[in-house]
């Protein structure tokens, strides 16, 4: 039997800038994975690979500290999440493609943040254990210039 790890809830991965993200992806894999929150939802050596180059953004990021680490430095402050449309494959039967858009603020320009978002996870064991994301880059670039 896999000992159990408790989570850190204070743990600065558990950023409420990010909270209409966690809650849209948890409302999308309901019934699939366990836990009340996102992180409670990734298995701890999960592969977290970002389709899309920003200069300073990696496209990989493997395990669960690794992944909440980075996300306690988002700073972009999101206000909602909608938009979602969920697609279970049938083969393989462990995949589950997310479709969805996250809205907010971004305060280092003070600009709108309005994404799309396209995220095919794997899970297994009732945790995610692999994530590629796809998003629209021009709207992260065009929410990071001045003017």
């Amino acid at each position: 039997m896999m000992k159990k790890i408790e989570l850190n809830r204070n743990h600065p991965g558990f950023n409420k800038n990010a909270e209409p993200f966690f809650s849209i992806i948890m409302e999308g894999l309901q019934g699939e994975v366990d836990g009340a929150h996102f992180w409670d939802a990734v298995a701890e050596d999960a592969v977290f690979e970002f389709r899309y180059n920003f200069p300073g953004f990696t496209n990989k990021i493997s395990g669960r500290k690794a992944y909440m680490d980075w996300f306690s430095g988002y700073s972009n402050v999101l206000h909602s999440a909608n938009q979602l449309r969920v697609y279970k494959m049938q083969q393989p039967e462990n995949v589950i493609v997310l479709e969805y858009e996250v809205h907010g603020t971004v305060p280092s320009t003070g600009k709108s943040y309005d994404n799309r978002f396209c995220s095919i996870i794997t899970v297994k064991g009732r945790k995610i254990i692999h994530w590629a994301d796809y998003m629209d880059s021009l709207a992260v670039m065009l929410s990071l210039t001045n003017g």
